[in-house]
């Protein structure tokens, strides 16, 4: 899930809730949606695929 930030750039969080905090981690800052949207598809392949 992709947030803008006030500061204009992009933050990519976890789809699922952690258990532990209640809330949603963050899985990286990016500039651009771009950027984000790129890293998110990364993250996806590696949870299939395992590192």
């Amino acid at each position: 899930m992709i947030r803008k930030r006030k500061s204009g750039k992009y933050r990519l969080y976890a789809r699922k809730v952690d258990p532990r905090t209640g809330k949603r981690r963050n899985l990286g800052t990016f500039d651009d949606r771009a950027g984000a949207e790129k890293h998110e598809r990364e993250v996806q392949y590696f949870k299939r695929n395992g590192g």
